[in-house]
């Protein structure tokens, strides 16, 4: 992976706390049209406040060095930050301290770990169906499930796992 964060242990905390009541581990499947595959992998940290209180997003910002902030019609602000390395870089240190999201994350940390430098369609069989399992568990893991686009079956197809 690539730079490594450096955040003191009670930003560690407080951020850990934050992501756990105020925040969402993203793994997503996109559809994309400019993707030979027609979707891409995303991992992604989101962290949701108030807009009254978008200064607090904005330290985050700064402490990470990364991510874009947007203001949503419902006065809610987003700090949004994607990629593997990003996403693993700001996890590794918060694991510790993090109760909620806590096997979210491991298993975020573990699919950042099969896919190394590589790109999705370069791994084997085996790290596909073990990054497609981690995608499940990580599903069922979370506490909404209503919207979920695509069934087990579904990610398992789309990573070319399935016959």
């Amino acid at each position: 992976m690539g730079r490594r964060l450096k955040i003191k242990n009670t930003d560690c905390a407080y951020i850990a706390g934050f992501l756990d009541g105020d925040g969402s581990i993203v793994v997503q499947i996109k559809n994309r049209k400019d993707s030979p595959r027609g979707w891409r992998l995303m991992i992604g940290l989101h962290f949701y406040q108030d807009s009254r209180h978008r200064k607090h997003l904005l330290d985050l910002r700064k402490i990470f060095g990364i991510g874009y902030l947007s203001d949503r019609n419902d006065k809610i602000t987003e700090l949004k930050i994607n990629g593997y390395d990003m996403v693993c870089n700001i996890l590794q240190p918060l694991i510790p301290y993090l109760r909620f999201k806590k096997i979210q994350a491991k298993k975020v940390l573990e699919i950042g770990k099969l896919l190394g430098n590589k790109k999705l369609p370069e791994l084997s069989l085996k790290k596909r169906n073990n990054i497609a399992q981690l995608i499940i568990d990580i599903r069922n893991s979370n506490y909404f499930s209503s919207q979920r686009k695509y069934s087990d079956s579904d990610i398992k197809n789309i990573l070319s796992l399935s016959p």
